[in-house]
Order: C-alpha cells, then sequence, then structure tokens
C-alpha cells in the first residue's frame, strides 16, 4: 500500500486488475510476484524461489540440503527447498507455484546459526555451514539420507571456517542425542578427528539410535549406541583408506 501510494482498498483493486490482466502471480495470500514478460507461458514465474520464504514461513530459515548446495558441501541439486520455521504448519510439502517446499517444525529456541543472506531486494535466513551439519545429523531426511549427509560431513571439514568445536556447541544447544552418535561415527572415518570423536563419546545418551531412520539398520555398532544397515561397514572402510 505504501509502495503504491494508495489505501488498503484501492490497492487491493489494482493488484486484482494487475493479476487478472496476468501481469502478478498470486503466490501467497495478499503475496504477489510481478511475472517477467519472457515468463508468459510457463508456471514457473520465480527466479528466486527464496524470496518467498521470509513472508510465507517466518520466524525461518532455509537448511538441510538447500544450505548444503549453498555454502557448497555438494554439488548434487535437489528440486525442493528446505525451511525450517517456528510457525505451526499443517503439512511438511507445501507447493507454491511449481515450486516445493519441505517444511520442519523447530521451537523458537532453536532459531539459531543462522546467517541474514540477500537475495535482490529480500533479506532471507540461512543455517551456517556448522549448524547446516547438525540439521542434517538431527533427521539425515533433510539432507537427502545419510549417505549424501556424510559426503556432506566430510567437504564441511575442507572448509576454512570448519570447527569442530562450533558443532559440539551447536549439538549441545540443539539438545538432540542422536546428532552425537551419528556426528561420532562419522568422524571415525575421516582422518584426525580424534578430539571432534572424544568429544563426542563424552556426550553419549542413553538408548540406540538409528544411523538413518529411513534405512533398514540391523546391525548395531555398539560403541555408538547406533544401529546401522549392512552395507554401511564396506563405506567405513573405503572412507578410512581416504588419503589425509
Amino acid at each position: 500500500m505504501a509502495t503504491l501510494s494508495m489505501d488498503r482498498k484501492s490497492a487491493a483493486k489494482t493488484l486484482a486488475r494487475w493479476y487478472a490482466q496476468q501481469w502478478l502471480q498470486r503466490v501467497g495470500h495478499g503475496l504477489y510476484t510481478a511475472i517477467p514478460l519472457d515468463a508468459r507461458a510457463t508456471g514457473q514465474v520465480l527466479e528466486d524461489p527464496w524470496i518467498l520464504v521470509p513472508p510465507l514461513f517466518n520466524p525461518a530459515y532455509v537448511g538441510g540440503w538447500t544450505a548444503a548446495e549453498h555454502w557448497d558441501l555438494t554439488e548434487q541439486l535437489f528440486r525442493a527447498i528446505i525451511v525450517f520455521t517456528t510457525k505451526n504448519i499443517r503439512t511438511r510439502r507445501r507447493n507454491v507455484h511449481g515450486i516445493t517446499f519441505l517444511l520442519r517444525h523447530i521451537q523458537p529456541n532453536a532459531l539459531f546459526g543462522t546467517r541474514n543472506i540477500w537475495r535482490g531486494q529480500v533479506k532471507v535466513q540461512v543455517s551456517d555451514a556448522h549448524r547446516t551439519i547438525i540439521d542434517m545429523l538431527a533427521d539425515p531426511a533433510v539432507g537427502g539420507g545419510i549417505r549424501h549427509v556424510a559426503d556432506c560431513f566430510a567437504a564441511y571439514f575442507q572448509l576454512k571456517e570448519a570447527s569442530p568445536e562450533t558443532l559440539i556447541q551447536y549439538a549441545e544447544k540443539l539438545g538432540n542425542g542422536a546428532v552425537f552418535k551419528r556426528m561420532g561415527f562419522l568422524a571415525e572415518t575421516i582422518p584426525n578427528h580424534r578430539a571432534l570423536i572424544e568429544a563426542c563419546r563424552e556426550r553419549l545418551t542413553q538408548g540406540n539410535a538409528k544411523l538413518d531412520p529411513g534405512l533398514e539398520c540391523p546391525r548395531l555398532v555398539r560403541a555408538w549406541r547406533l544401529w546401522i544397515p549392512k552395507t554401511w561397514a564396506a563405506v567405513r572402510l573405503s572412507a578410512k583408506e581416504r588419503p589425509s
């Protein structure tokens, strides 16, 4: 209304007229985006769907595999956008004009470890590299499954800002005991991370968890109180043979 220099009623009529003339596309309640002239014939009207996250889901941040792509932790591309939000959500999947958002609800005190970035004129929160790893360890599904999470975990330690201390700090703040079990287990596949392994071992909670809740995990690794898939032994052996 302020942008259009008119009252609410006049602005609503103007937006409705532009929508009818196909100059605008409605992407949410009271939320419109301009349709580029060269995109009239397509259903995809947004060059950067991240800009929808604040108006649709705030307080929220982009995370999981989407953040992993942003921080160059992976070369794999995913179509859906992972969003963590404190808003109550009815469904974990929301489609907005051809754009799929996969939503995870979090408590307000779990809204930490993010950075503000500008996407055009819109400020969007995204999990930093440390929080991205912790979120994927807490829920491997948002990282594309544990094998992809393991690859991102290894790539994380190639970053200049990699910090085992920050990983431990974030994991403690999140308060998910399974994170330490998965992180310690995966850290054993990467050379020169004895301190991180020991820090995870010191924080082991009671009970057993699955390496990936989305997979059949029949084998128990008692040292980490972790159920793992049958095929994981070969993956771990291959990882240990990587040059340091």
